[in-house]
C-alpha cells in the first residue's frame, strides 16, 4: 500500500457514518451478580435475558453478559462485585438484596438494577420507590412482607398443627426482620414458633433432622435465594418427614411442594431485563421507578396434599391461581 492510499483509507474511516462508527464499537456489557451458582440456563436468566430482548438487546450479538455467582457464601460478593467494576460493566444485574448491596458498596457510578424480594427503601437502596435516586433501580416483589400471609394460609390449611417451624438463613440481612414478623403473627394465631437456621446446603438437612415431631408441625420457609436455589431438597426433606409446607414461589410445588404464595419469579427478573435493556439505550437508574408486583399467586398440590393426609380446604382452592392434580 502507498502513502496515497493509506491516507485515502483513513480519511475513508474517519468520515463514515456515524452508524457505521457505533457497530464497530466493543459491544456493551452486563455483569449478572447471583448469590448461587449463576446458570445462564436457569429460569430466572432466561426470563432476564427475555426482558433484555424485548429492548432490542441479544445476548452475543449486540450485548455480553459476565455470570459471577457467591455459590451460596455472601461473603464473597463484595469480591464478585468489585471484579465486575474493576471490568468496567455497563450495568449490573443483582439478583438479590446481598448482590444488590454488594454491588452498590462498590460502585456509586455504574447503573445497578435490581431484582429482590424485600423493600429496597427499608434496605438502603434507594431513596424511594418512585425517585429511586442514585444509581440504583429494579424490582421488588415484596417477598418479606408477605411471611405473615403465609402463616395464615398454612394454619388455614393445616388448623391442627400448634407448631410452625420458621426456615431463615442468618446470613440473609432480612433475617431479623422476617422472625420478628412472623413471631408476632404467630402469636396472634396462637401458635408456637420454632427457629430454624441455616446457611449450607447440610445445615438444611441437619435443621429438618431436629424436628421432634414431624407430624405436628408445619414449615414455612423463608425468602431467601440460596433457599431457593435448594428448593429440590427442601421439597425432598418436608415429603421425607411428612411436614407440610408453604413456600415463596410456584417453583417449589412444580417441583412437588405442598403450597405456595408470591408473585412470579420470572415476571420480576423478566422486568428487570426491560430496566438493563433501557439503561443501556441511555435511560439513568434514577429516573426509573421501581417496578412493584402487581399479582400474587396461590398455587397447591393436590397431590403432595393426599399424600401428607391432608384435605385441602375449599376456600384455598377457590382461591387458588393454579391447581396441580
Amino acid at each position: 500500500m502507498n502513502r496515497r492510499e493509506l491516507v485515502l483509507l483513513l480519511a475513508g474511516a474517519l468520515t463514515a457514518p456515524p452508524t457505521l462508527r457505533a457497530q464497530q464499537k466493543a459491544m456493551p456489557v452486563i455483569g449478572y451478580l447471583a448469590t448461587s451458582s449463576p446458570n445462564p440456563n436457569s429460569p430466572n436468566v432466561v426470563a432476564f435475558r427475555q426482558g433484555l430482548s424485548e429492548t432490542g438487546w441479544v445476548e452475543g450479538q449486540n450485548v455480553a453478559i459476565e455470570y459471577r455467582g457467591a455459590e451460596g457464601h455472601y461473603d464473597r460478593l463484595p469480591a464478585l462485585a468489585a471484579d465486575l467494576v474493576g471490568r468496567k460493566v455497563d450495568v449490573i444485574a443483582a439478583a438479590s438484596v446481598p448482590s444488590a448491596q454488594a454491588a452498590k458498596t462498590a460502585t456509586s457510578t455504574i447503573p445497578i438494577v435490581f431484582a429482590i424480594g424485600t423493600d429496597p427503601v427499608e434496605d438502603g437502596l434507594v431513596a424511594s420507590l418512585a425517585r429511586p435516586g442514585g444509581n440504583l433501580t429494579g424490582v421488588t416483589f415484596m417477598m418479606t412482607e408477605l411471611m405473615p400471609k403465609r402463616l395464615e394460609l398454612l394454619s388455614e390449611l393445616a388448623p391442627q398443627v400448634g407448631v410452625i417451624a420458621l426456615f431463615v438463613n442468618p446470613n440473609n440481612p432480612n433475617a431479623e426482620r422476617t422472625m420478628r414478623d412472623v413471631q408476632k403473627a404467630a402469636l396472634a394465631k396462637g401458635v408456637q414458633l420454632l427457629i430454624l437456621k441455616a446457611g449450607t446446603e447440610s445445615e438444611i438437612d441437619t435443621a429438618f433432622a431436629s424436628l421432634v415431631q414431624p407430624h405436628a408441625s408445619a414449615l414455612l420457609v423463608g425468602n431467601d435465594p440460596f433457599f431457593n436455589s435448594r428448593r429440590e431438597q427442601f421439597v425432598a426433606l418436608a415429603s421425607r418427614h411428612a411436614v407440610p409446607a408453604i413456600y415463596e414461589h410456584r417453583e417449589y410445588v412444580a417441583a412437588g411442594g405442598l403450597i405456595s404464595y408470591g408473585t412470579s419469579l420470572t415476571a420480576s427478573n423478566r422486568q428487570a431485563g426491560i430496566y438493563a435493556g433501557k439503561i443501556l439505550k441511555g435511560a439513568k437508574p434514577a429516573d426509573l421507578p421501581v417496578q412493584q408486583p402487581t399479582r400474587f399467586e396461590l398455587v397447591v398440590n393436590l397431590n403432595t396434599a393426599k399424600a401428607l393426609g391432608l384435605t385441602v380446604p375449599p376456600s384455598i382452592l377457590a382461591r387458588a391461581d393454579e391447581v396441580i392434580e
